[in-house]
């Protein structure tokens, strides 16, 4: 069966989402005089992602909704019962510092330019909708991706293979028509591959080198890579149909 799109994870795989949480973390941990809380900005820097990792999986299970999740993540940072509206105003902060750090990976652009003649392309995140298609507008990049698929409005997270079968769905494609790139080996690629999608699993760091690759996910360390891959590894070659 001949693939026919791309659909793709965003936060750290076309999107710089660690390095610039980091960034505007840490220059809103400053600006907030909370630095002096704690021995070292690395420790200030692990709590804040221990925490956003608390509250993010309360929202993916649908405990909270995603405004409500940021309120969560202000409480227990500051470990202090803040109303909504202060909750809110603090969260705010910080949003400014990470939205003026927002950065595409080099490899992003020319690989979305790459496959844009011969390939549809959408996104399918577990973020929130319009958080992701704003920011997508800001990097400049959404008419690329002819849908923006998110878990709070596709009714279930990745890995759960119904959130990449609605994504098929929406596109009207069959999961063996469609391929999932991610940065997430077990959330991404092994959840896409169980799907029935083909799977590449992006992984920058190396750090996982050593890893086995679980059969039916093809690995790689960085996205110009993946225009030779889909060419020359999985059957891609029907034309983009899309703008």
């Amino acid at each position: 069966m001949t693939v026919r799109a791309v659909l793709w994870d965003v936060d750290d795989t076309l999107f710089d989402y660690t390095g610039s949480d980091r960034a505007g973390a840490l220059r809103h941990i400053e600006a907030e005089g909370l630095l002096s809380r704690y021995d070292t900005a690395e420790q200030a820097l692990g709590l804040w992602r221990e925490v956003m990792e608390v509250q993010f999986a309360r929202f993916l299970a649908g405990e909270l909704g995603f405004r409500e999740h940021r309120r969560e993540r202000a409480r227990a940072f500051l470990g202090a019962p803040l109303g909504d509206r202060e909750a809110d105003a603090w969260f705010a902060r910080y949003i400014a510092h990470y939205e003026a750090a927002w950065t595409l990976f080099p490899d992003a652009r020319p690989a979305l330019d790459a496959l844009a003649p011969h390939y549809r392309q959408a996104v399918l995140s577990n973020s929130g909708t319009r958080h992701q298609k704003r920011k997508l507008r800001a990097l400049g990049v959404r008419r690329r991706f002819e849908r923006v698929l998110c878990a709070d409005r596709v009714g279930w997270p990745k890995p759960d293979p119904r959130a990449f079968h609605a994504a098929c769905a929406a596109l009207r494609l069959a999961p063996g028509e469609v391929v999932y790139v991610g940065d997430q080996l077990q959330g991404d690629a092994v959840g896409a591959r169980d799907a029935g999608l083909h799977a590449v699993w992006l992984d920058r760091t190396g750090e996982t080198a050593e890893a086995v690759v679980p059969e039916g996910v093809r690995r790689i360390g960085g996205l110009g890579e993946l225009p030779l891959l889909l060419r020359g590894v999985i059957d891609f070659g029907a034309p983009s149909t899309f703008g």
